[in-house]
């Protein structure tokens, strides 16, 4: 059996196994680099090459940085702040879909996703409508912002290294931005209008339920001293928040709209907002600080029976926990005592909102027998933090643009930095790499290079550019795009760049095309998987959350599929033909 033969063979068992998911992708990528081995298609001194390729160092180091961003708060401050609180649905879902194409062109797609999940699931709260309505048209958004720039997925490195070893020269920082964009928005504009309205209706009892009741305390700053307690109370039903009780020192005053505020009054009040949204929206001052701490989270507990914290304050969780978690809110029942959070006790069944580290909460939970109902609040935003973050991130991407440097070194670089200047947790630094990720990257590439070297590439090339012979470039490039997307639905994407990518340049040698126009549209097929849950690990994401069928994606996703190639091939043909 000839070379190409063999490496044709290995190619093929690799894609039914990773079809068939019963073996990890990356553990595949491994066999298949074996094999290669075995069969002498990839030699010894060549076989570990894949690590050190500037390609997967510029994955793993964008996944530090990413990482980074996602802790300083700054991403989901900005989808916040830019998504209007009382615009009509389609303003909201249309605005929520931009800025989460913007983030995942410059972070990773599955943090872009996480940090919008929350405002997608607020949006279809406030406008009476499912879940399911506004997380597929999410999750799409954040893949097709990958297509825009150099980072936005791993896979345009990917290509840009096979750029670099067939042509010369890596692909530069913008450039896919122009058809990119021009995909990205077409298929936005169709995902707002349309999209979201192909979906079933179908209720899911567990992840549309509203966010609990918290009962907390919001102080009065020196600004409302000695005005009427009437005067506030519209600031708190804008802020959704009802008042409880209102407490002076140790006393509590009636609550008359009369009674003059003081300086450092308490107000005790019910709300399904956290209480630094509720302090945003009132002027008030909440005690609770949402800035304290870094990879926090808030978690929903209830206290179980034989708790060693029953009878106690609620200042002895920071005790216990040795100052790691605290107490910001109280469960519902509080309603009926409606005392200061400081003189109230701890009862089982009572719920309890705990702040801290999550790495602190899995520890404590189980020692002090309190059993966690779910984790709320994004990351808060760390102004000095997140300016110095966005500064290091701004100048990486900098040095890539105007700089030169390339995204392996600039992006090191910059996850170094982040590190020494403590921006990121030393904890989280090697944990916010998706090691699966770059074994797979390091494994497949040798593993494609064996595809080309063989000879295998050229005979499916000359296949390929014989079928496609003679049709207009719109027509090859489309091809070329729909069968990249037809891969990346049974493969990931990087391994569908890894693949079609060398494919891609032989057919537009042969062609006489534009390599790059060739490139581009696997570089937009590769991102384009519609049509399943399985293709790409955010339409996966959001399947439970959003109560999907597998069927759903397709209803959704073809006629996004259709228009995605539509416009990337009507876009490099005007662009390269």
């Amino acid at each position: 059996m000839t070379d190409a033969a063999l490496s044709a063979l290995i190619l093929g068992v690799t894609l039914v196994l990773f079809v068939s998911e019963r073996v990890r992708h990356d553990l595949v990528a491994l066999i298949a680099l074996f094999a290669c081995l075995a069969l002498g298609l990839v030699a010894p001194g060549q076989a570990l090459r894949g690590f050190a390729d500037p390609a997967v160092i510029a994955v793993a180091a964008i996944l530090v940085v990413g990482r980074a961003v996602e802790l300083s708060g700054i991403a989901s401050g900005i989808a916040r702040v830019a998504i209007p609180a009382k615009a009509p649905f389609f303003v909201r879902i249309s605005a929520l879909l931009v800025v989460a194409a913007l983030l995942s062109a410059f972070m990773n797609n599955i943090a872009a996703l996480v940090i919008t999940m929350p405002v997608a699931a607020e949006i279809a709260r406030a406008a009476r409508k499912p879940a399911a309505a506004t997380l597929m048209p999410l999750a799409f958004a954040t893949i097709l912002g990958g297509m825009t720039t150099l980072i936005g997925t791993p896979a345009n490195l990917i290509l840009s290294s096979v750029r670099e070893d067939e042509l010369g020269a890596p692909f530069g920082f913008f450039d896919m931005t122009g058809v990119g964009g021009m995909v990205a928005l077409v298929g936005l504009l169709y995902l707002a209008l349309i999209g979201w309205r192909l979906l079933p209706i179908r209720q899911s009892a567990e992840h549309n339920a509203r966010p609990p009741w918290r009962v907390y305390e919001l102080a009065v700053p020196r600004g409302f001293a000695r005005q009427p307690l009437a005067a506030l109370l519209p600031k708190l039903r804008a802020g959704s928040a009802r008042l409880l009780a209102l407490h002076r020192a140790d006393e509590r005053l009636p609550a008359t709209p009369d009674l003059p505020l003081a300086s450092g009054d308490r107000l005790l009040v019910i709300s399904r907002n956290n209480q630094w949204v509720a302090a945003e929206r009132t002027g008030l001052h909440s005690p609770a600080d949402a800035a304290s701490g870094r990879d926090w989270v808030t978690a929903r507990v209830v206290v179980a029976h034989g708790s060693v914290l029953i009878g106690e304050g609620h200042e002895a969780i920071a005790t216990h926990s040795g100052g790691a978690l605290n107490v910001v809110a109280v469960g519902p029942g509080a309603v009926r005592l409606r005392l200061p959070l400081a003189r109230m006790r701890i009862e089982p069944g009572d719920q309890l909102f705990l702040r801290g580290r999550a790495a602190d909460l899995a520890p404590f939970l189980a020692s002090a027998r309190l059993l966690e109902i779910d984790r709320l609040d994004p990351v808060p935003v760390a102004p000095r933090e997140a300016a110095l973050t966005v500064t290091v991130f701004g100048v990486a991407i900098l040095a890539i643009v105007a700089g030169g440097l390339s995204p392996a070194i600039a992006f090191l670089g910059a996850a170094a930095l982040l590190a020494l200047s403590r921006l990121i947790p030393p904890e989280e630094i090697y944990r916010s790499i998706d090691w699966s990720v770059i074994v797979l990257l390091a494994a497949m590439i040798p593993v494609g290079q064996s595809f080309e070297t063989s000879g295998a590439a050229a005979i499916a090339a000359s296949a390929l550019g014989s079928a496609l012979a003679g049709v207009p470039l719109i027509v090859v490039l489309a091809a070329i795009c729909a069968l990249t997307l037809f891969l990346s639905i049974f493969l990931n994407n990087v391994a569908t760049a890894i693949i079609m990518g060398p494919l891609a340049i032989d057919v537009a040698a042969l062609l006489g095309l534009p390599a790059d126009a060739a490139l581009t549209a696997v570089l937009i097929g590769a991102s384009s998987d519609f049509l399943t849950p399985i293709g790409h690990q955010n339409n996966l994401l959001v399947m439970g959350p959003g109560g999907y069928r597998f069927t759903d994606y397709a209803r959704m996703g073809a006629p996004l599929v259709i228009a995605v190639v539509a416009t990337a091939a009507a876009m490099l043909t005007f662009t390269y033909g």
